[in-house]
């Protein structure tokens, strides 16, 4: 088939070169000037289903009201908010309840435990050398942090994740860098867990999927979608249309727009994290790979050369403006842990980015209810974690086979109950 795919971020990248290996003749089009320079450019490089969860959870609901007076809290409000943006809260809050949240986590975790699978599959099969480490730790500040993620251990446990619990002292023994003198009650080891570089692996993906056939067309928007037994799309300054058997929407925040133009009002929000980036100034004071505060839910990553410091999760305010705080909390949170890792005197890369997020947590994969177009979007943090086995899923279901993948709670259906 003659496809289209829009959007060439991480999901769209993934997405185009899995149709090219099932045979399709595949086109992106992508309104930057490059692959991955959205949501997918500075990202924390987390590679972790045991960690990946939804945002509605039962105890952010506190964490977000906390964030509107709190300094350094995870979860930030900008006020005042939209009225979308008012109507997506409720749905999120209605998803937080325990037994919707625990549905939603185990669907994350079983899209990206396959999503890790085909992500070293690609990986080895492609010979792909990018920046990776393996092993990640999440760091217990009191005893508190440690009781709050119990639930959590325990899917891990009945999911059979490998895991363990570890005093200070262990902790530091995996962890050699770790602040002496910052305090702390214990740790997660995750030793199958991984830190890699996301835009360095779309990149490269990008030319293995040109290799393949796949055209890559940049500064290119799309501005609607017209269905009928032919998908055309209509490309801001092309006077002729584009015509495509099938169209896969993996546009971020963008995807809004042009599903609302075709009367398919998604609930996705724009969540915005932040990520700091630079040189490590003494590999000694630097992580091995990966660690995560859980407290403040802020990740500490080694990636080549480099440092990156990520997390917050802001809804509302404006993408283009930075919020002082947020960076504030990233760089205390280094502070805190790796004191002295990284040049942070100058050129550091301060990034913010917006994240396309669905009330209840999981991205739709699959058909949209419109002919000839198929979804593949709303992955908000996870997108990294979740990109190979949610393209390989979706290449599947447009390719008529059975998906590896059980795609039961990936449907749009479900948003429309």
């Amino acid at each position: 088939m003659k496809i289209a795919v829009i959007g060439a971020g991480i999901i769209g990248v993934t997405t185009a070169y899995e149709l090219a290996c099932d045979g399709h003749e595949v086109t992106v089009l992508e309104r930057r000037g490059a692959a991955a320079e959205e949501a997918s450019f500075a990202t924390a490089g987390i590679v972790a289903p045991s960690y990946v969860s939804p945002w509605a959870t039962p105890a952010v609901p506190g964490k977000a009201m906390q964030g509107l007076f709190s300094r350094f809290a995870p979860v930030k409000l900008g006020l005042p908010l939209s009225t979308q943006e008012l109507a997506w809260l409720w749905k999120w809050y209605r998803a937080c309840k325990p037994q919707k949240y625990s549905l939603n986590r185990a669907n994350l975790q079983r899209l990206a435990l396959y999503s890790r699978e085909r992500l070293h599959h690609i990986t080895a099969n492609l010979k792909l050398d990018y920046e990776r480490s393996e092993g990640m730790m999440v760091l217990l500040r009191t005893e508190r942090d440690s009781q709050l993620i119990q639930p959590g251990l325990q899917v891990l446990r009945e999911a059979g994740v490998a895991f363990k619990e570890l005093d200070p002292l262990e902790t530091r023994k995996i962890e050699l860098a770790l602040n002496p003198d910052t305090e702390f009650f214990g740790s997660v080891h995750l030793p199958e867990d991984e830190v890699a570089n996301c835009r360095q692996f779309a990149l490269m993906l990008k030319s293995q999927a040109q290799r393949l056939g796949v055209k890559f067309c940049f500064n290119r928007t799309v501005t609607r979608i017209v269905p009928a037994r032919k998908v055309t799309l209509a490309v801001a300054g092309e006077a002729t249309a584009r015509t495509f058997d099938a169209v896969v929407l993996c546009a971020g925040m963008d995807s809004a727009r042009l599903l609302a133009l075709l009367g398919l009002p998604i609930p996705l929000a724009a969540v915005h994290g932040y990520s700091i980036t630079s040189v490590i100034r003494e590999p000694l004071n630097a992580p091995r790979s990966a660690v995560i505060d859980e407290h403040y839910k802020v990740s500490i990553a080694r990636m080549g050369h480099r440092v990156r410091v990520a997390g917050i999760a802001e809804l509302g305010g404006s993408p283009d403006q930075k919020r002082a705080s947020s960076l504030q909390t990233l760089y205390k949170v280094l502070h805190d842990w790796f004191a002295g890792a990284a040049n942070i005197s100058g050129g550091v890369q301060e990034w913010k980015g917006t994240r396309a997020v669905l009330p209840d947590g999981p991205p739709v994969l699959g058909p949209s209810g419109v002919n000839g177009l198929w979804l593949n979007l709303g992955h908000g943090a996870s997108g990294w974690a979740l990109s190979c086995g949610s393209a390989r899923a979706l290449a599947d279901q447009i390719s008529g086979k059975t998906p590896h993948l059980d795609v039961s709670g990936f449907g749009v259906e479900r948003l429309r109950a």
